[in-house]
C-alpha cells in the first residue's frame, strides 16, 4: 500500500468527525493504558516486564488473530472475475456483445463472449498462479520484530505479535504495533508515514493525561508504521492488527490503490486506442449508412470493427508479463515486492548507493588501535569495546568488528550508568559505565565531531591540554588514513562523579582524548565489473554516503568508478532546488550526507527527469528509498529499509542488481511488443475497412468474420510472454512513450493496408467477385462472389497480421537474425494453419466463407513476402528517424 499521496491523519480524523469525534475503540484502551503507571498498565493487560508465556500468546492469538492490518481483500473467484469485469476494454465488449444479441446476431454475440471469457478467465487463472509463487517469493524477506516472552528475548515474525508482549526496541526497528512505553531512554522516532510530519518526536514513559482525546498526541504511545531513529526502549503491546492507529487508516484505505508510472502508461494507451476506435467505428457507421443504406447492417459492422480495435487481451498480457518476471528475478536472487516496480526498475538510468556493501566487501576489519602519538594503544582498544558491549543501540559493521576482540583484557561487568545514543547531527555515541568508584562517559564517534568536544588528550598516564596545533596534526594524519582508504573513529572519555546519574547529550563536553581506531573495509573484486557492465546498460552510479569524502573517494578510485565531482553535505546546505538539480546532476560522489540530505538529492534527480534508484540498507537510507522511483535493499537490511524497498536482493551485489535490471526490461520489451503489434495491425485492418466501406457494392468482410478474425489473432499472441528479447534492446533504460506508441501505429499501420487494397483488386478482378455488379449475376451467384471475396481478404488479413508478429517483435532481420519463442512460434503458426483450413473445413458454411481457388494460393504466397518485406523496411525507416522506445 502506497500512502504518499494520503493524509493518513487527516482521513483518521474525518473518520472520527463522521462518527462524532469518538475515539475507536483499539484508540480508547490505548489512552486508557497510557494514563496509567507502568505497573498499573502492565497489570491492565494481564502482563509483566518480563512477557507473556506461551500459553497466554496462544489464548490472544486465538482472541485478537495476526498482527496484519487490512490488506486489499481477496474477493474470490466471483469476486475477482466481477472485478476484471470492469476493465473499460472488457466493458466495452459486454455491450457490443449485448446490442449485437439484442439485434438478432446471436453469432456475433456468442464470439465476442468467447473474447471475453479468454481476455477474463485466463487473466485470472495466470495471475492467481502467479500471486501464489510471488508470495512464496516474498515470505523470503520477513519482518521481525524482538520481544520479551517467558523471561527470555526472542525475535519473532511480526505478525506472531500480540495484546501484552513486551517488544525491544532500537534504533532502526519498525515499531511492530500501538504500545505504550514502559523504558525509554533517548528514544526518537518518526511518524511520518501517519502524521506526514518529518520531524522525529522524542518519547519518554511519562504517564499522559486522562483527559487526552487524540493519542498521537500522547508522549508514552508509540504507533505502528511509525519507525525508531535513535535510542532504545521497550514497549508494552496494547493494539495490533486492525485495532492500529495505522490498522485503522488501511482500513479506510485497503480499497484504493495509488496509481504507478507503470499504471498510467497502460491506462494511457487504454484511451488512446478507445478514443481512436470511437473516432473509427463513427466514420465506417456513416460510410456504409449512406452508401449501402442499410442503418441496421452498418451498425453491426460498425460494432464489429470495435472489437477488432481494442486490445482485449492488455491485462492478461501485462498481468502474466510482470509475474513471469518477478518469478525469473526471484531465479537471480532478486525479490519483487510491488509488480509494477519491476517497470520502473528497467527504466532506471541513474542508481544511487551507499558505498559500504556494494563498492566493498562490508567485510570491516580493524586495523589500528593508536594513541595521539601514533603508537599502538591497548587503553583506546579497550575504551572502544566497552562503548560498543555497553550501548543498546544498532550495532553496526564497525561495532563487530571491535568486539570481535574477545581476548582482550576488559572489564564486561561494570553497571551502565546512562547511555547517549547516536543520532547523524552528533554522530557520536557515549555510555556512561561505573567503574572502579567513578562514573566514566565513554565517547565513539566521527573524529571531527569527538575532537569539537575534547579539551585534553591522554598519552600513557599523563593528561595534557589540546592545543590547535596537535588538532592540526592528528587531523592530518585522519586526512592521511581516510585518503587511504580507512574508515576512523575517535575514542574520548570524562569521568564524572557517582552523584550523577542522569546524561544528556550536552554532557558531552570537555572530554579526554585517548586516541583513535582505523578500520579497513576492502573494495569488491566484482565492484568495478559491475558498475561497467552498469554503466553499458544507461544505467550511471552515483555515491550518497554519510562517510567523510577522503574514503568515498579512496574506493571509488580502487573500484574504478570515474568521479565527476564530489560534494559533501555542507555544500548542500542553503542551496535552491534549481541548484541543487544542477550540482546533482553533474556530480557523481556525495559524502558526509544527512538521510535528509539523501532524499533531496533524490528530488534534484527526479526533476532533472531521470528514473531514479536508490539502493540501501540502513535506517538513513529509508527516506531515499521512499523517494527513488524504485527503492532496493537487501534481506539483511533493517527492518524500516525492507518496508520501504519495492525491490529485495537476497546477495548485496550490483552483479546481482543488473540481473534484475535486465529482467525489469525483458518484462516491459514484451508488453510494448503486444501493443505495438496490436495497435499497428489493428489500425491498418481498420484503415482497410473505412475505404472498403465507401468502395465495395458489399461489405468487406462479415461482422462475425471480424469477430473470428480478431479471436484467432488474439491467440496467436498469448505466447508474448514467452519471447525472447533483443539483446540491444537490453542496452539501455525504457520508458513508456505513448506518443512513440502513436507514431509508430500510423506509420506501420497503413502497410497492411497496401496489401488489403492489392488483395481487393485480386479477389474483384482476378477471382472475378467485381461480377457481383453484373446485372445477370443471380441471387446465388451474388452470394458466392461476396462469400469468395470475404474468404480471401479474411485469409490475407490473418495470415498477415499473424505473420507480421514475428516482423515487430524485433528490430532486427526476423527469423534470420531474431527468433522468437517456442511458444509464441506455436501459437503463430497454429492460428496461420487455422487461416488456411477454415474455408474448407466444416465451418466454412456458418462464417459465410467458400473453397478459394488453388490459384490463390501463389498469389498469396507473393503478397505475404512483399508485405514482410515492405513492414521491415518501414519499421526500420521507423527506428533510424525515431529511434526504439
Amino acid at each position: 500500500m502506497t500512502l504518499s499521496t494520503f493524509n493518513p491523519l487527516a482521513a483518521l480524523r474525518r473518520t472520527q468527525s463522521e462518527k462524532g469525534n469518538a475515539p475507536a475503540p483499539g484508540e480508547r484502551e490505548l489512552l486508557d493504558v497510557c494514563a496509567l503507571p507502568v505497573d498499573a498498565a502492565l497489570a491492565k493487560m494481564s502482563t509483566t516486564d518480563k512477557g507473556l508465556d506461551a500459553a497466554r500468546v496462544a489464548e490472544r492469538r486465538a482472541t485478537f488473530g495476526l498482527n496484519e492490518v487490512a490488506k486489499r481483500k481477496k474477493l474470490g473467484f466471483i469476486g475477482e472475475i466481477l472485478q476484471r469485469c470492469k476493465n473499460p476494454l472488457v466493458l466495452q465488449l459486454f455491450v457490443i456483445s449485448g446490442v449485437s444479441y439484442a439485434m438478432g446476431d446471436l453469432r456475433s454475440a456468442i464470439v465476442v463472449s468467447v473474447m471475453i471469457v479468454l481476455s477474463v478467465f485466463l487473466g485470472y487463472y495466470q495471475e492467481t498462479r502467479s500471486s501464489k509463487a510471488v508470495e512464496k517469493l516474498r515470505a523470503m524477506v520477513q519482518t521481525t520484530c524482538t520481544v520479551w516472552r517467558d523471561g527470555k528475548e526472542a525475535e519473532i515474525p511480526m505478525n506472531e505479535l500480540v495484546p501484552g508482549d513486551i517488544v525491544i526496541l532500537t534504533a532502526g526497528s519498525i515499531i511492530p504495533g500501538d504500545l505504550r512505553l514502559i523504558f525509554a531512554k533517548d528514544f526518537f522516532v518518526s511518524q511520518s508515514a501517519l502524521t506526514g510530519e518529518s520531524m522525529p518526536l522524542e518519547k519518554s514513559i511519562t504517564a499522559g493525561s486522562t483527559s487526552a482525546s487524540v493519542a498521537l498526541d500522547l508522549p508514552n504511545a508509540c504507533f505502528q508504521g511509525s519507525n525508531v531513529l535513535s535510542g532504545a526502549a521497550r514497549g508494552l503491546v496494547v493494539n495490533t492488527g486492525v485495532n492500529t492507529y495505522f490498522g485503522t487508516i488501511c482500513e479506510k484505505l485497503s480499497s484504493q490503490r495509488t496509481l504507478t508510472s507503470f499504471d498510467k502508461g497502460v491506462n494511457a494507451f487504454t484511451w488512446l486506442m478507445i478514443r481512436f476506435m470511437v473516432v473509427m467505428v463513427a466514420i465506417v457507421f456513416v460510410i456504409i449508412g449512406l452508401t449501402k443504406h442499410n442503418w441496421l447492417e452498418a451498425l453491426l459492422f460498425g460494432l464489429a470493427i470495435a472489437v477488432g480495435l481494442t486490445p482485449e487481451m492488455l491485462p492478461m498480457i501485462v498481468t502474466v508479463n510482470l509475474s513471469k518476471g518477478a518469478l525469473a528475478m526471484s531465479r537471480k536472487k532478486v525479490i519483487v515486492k510491488r509488480l509494477n516496480s519491476i517497470q520502473n526498475f528497467g527504466a532506471m538510468n541513474i542508481l544511487c548507493t551507499d558505498k559500504t556493501g556494494t563498492l566493498t566487501q562490508d567485510k570491516v576489519v580493524l586495523e589500528r588501535y593508536v594513541d595521539v602519538t601514533n603508537r599502538e594503544s591497548e587503553d583506546v582498544l579497550r575504551y572502544a569495546y566497552m562503548n560498543s558491549h555497553y550501548q543498546t543501540g544498532l550495532r553496526n559493521l564497525l561495532d563487530n568488528a571491535i568486539l570481535a576482540h574477545t581476548d582482550l583484557d576488559v572489564e564486561r561487568t561494570c553497571r551502565k550508568v546512562d547511555e547517549i545514543p547516536f543520532d547523524f547531527s552528533r554522530r557520536r555515541m557515549s555510555v556512561i559505565i561505573d567503574y572502579e568508584g567513578d562514573h566514566v562517559l565513554i565517547c565513539k564517534g566521527a573524529v571531527e565531531e569527538i575532537f569539537s568536544v575534547c579539551d585534553r588528550y591522554q598519552v600513557d598516564d599523563e593528561i595534557h591540554p589540546l592545543i590547535d596545533m596537535l588538532k592540526n596534526d592528528l587531523m592530518e594524519e585522519f586526512q592521511s588514513l581516510s585518503a587511504d582508504g580507512y574508515r576512523v573513529l575517535a575514542v574520548a572519555y570524562r569521568e564524572y562523579p557517582q552523584s550523577k546519574e542522569v546524561f544528556a547529550a550536552s554532557d558531552e563536553k570537555d572530554l579526554v582524548l585517548l586516541g583513535y581506531i582505523a578500520f579497513f573495509d576492502p573494495p569488491k573484486e566484482s565492484a568495478g565489473t559491475a558498475l561497467e557492465i552498469l554503466r553499458k546498460s544507461g544505467v550511471s552510479t552515483k555515491i550518497l554516503t554519510g562517510d567523510n569524502a577522503l574514503v568515498s573517494q579512496k574506493v571509488c578510485k580502487d573500484v574504478g568508478l570515474m568521479i565527476d565531482g564530489l560534494v559533501t553535505g555542507n555544500q548542500l546546505v542553503e542551496l535552491s532546488d534549481q541548484d541543487l538539480s544542477a550540482l546533482a546532476e553533474k556530480t557523481t560522489v556525495f559524502a558526509r550526507l544527512s538521510p535528509s540530505q539523501k532524499e533531496q538529492i533524490i528530488h534534484a534527480l527526479q526533476r532533472n527527469g531521470h528514473v531514479v534508484g536508490f539502493m540501501g540498507d540502513g535506517i538513513n537510507d529509508a527516506a531515499a528509498m521512499k523517494a527513488a522511483d524504485v527503492g532496493i535493499s537487501v534481506d539483511t537490511a533493517v527492518d524500516v529499509a525492507k518496508e520501504s524497498a519495492d525491490i529485495i536482493l537476497l546477495e548485496k551485489s550490483l552483479l546481482v542488481l543488473e540481473d534484475g535490471i535486465m529482467e525489469g526490461r525483458k518484462v516491459f520489451g514484451n508488453i510494448i511488443k503486444y501493443i505495438k503489434m496490436g495497435a499497428s495491425s489493428n489500425f491498418g485492418n481498420m484503415f482497410s475497412m473505412v475505404g472498403s466501406a465507401y468502395l465495395l457494392p458489399f461489405l468487406a468482410m462479415a461482422p462475425i468474420q471480424i469477430l473470428v478474425n480478431n479471436l484467432l489473432y488474439d491467440f496467436s499472441q498469448l505466447g508474448i510472454p514467452t519471447d525472447i528479447v533483443d539483446e540491444e534492446y537490453l542496452l539501455k533504460p525504457r520508458r513508456w512513450n505513448i506518443s512513440s506508441i502513436k507514431k509508430f501505429m500510423l506509420c506501420v499501420g497503413w502497410t497492411s493496408s497496401v496489401f488489403d487494397y492489392t488483395t481487393f483488386l485480386l479477389m474483384l478482378y482476378v477471382f472475378h467477385c467485381i461480377k457481383y455488379n453484373d446485372p445477370n449475376t443471380t441471387g446465388d451467384m451474388k452470394t458466392y462472389y461476396e462469400n469468395l471475396f470475404h474468404t480471401g481478404w479474411f485469409v490475407e488479413s490473418l495470415l498477415t497480421q499473424t505473420l507480421i508478429v514475428h516482423i515487430i517483435r524485433t528490430n532486427k532481420i526476423p527469423f534470420l537474425q531474431s527468433h522468437a519463442s517456442t511458444a509464441l512460434t506455436l501459437t503463430t503458426l497454429s492460428v496461420m494453419a487455422c487461416a488456411i483450413a477454415i474455408p474448407f473445413s466444416p465451418l466454412a458454411n456458418s462464417l459465410g466463407m467458400v473453397a478459394l481457388p488453388k490459384l490463390f494460393w501463389p498469389w498469396m504466397a507473393v503478397t505475404i513476402v512483399l508485405y514482410v518485406i515492405l513492414t521491415h523496411n518501414v519499421k526500420t525507416w521507423f527506428i533510424k528517424k525515431y529511434g526504439v522506445d
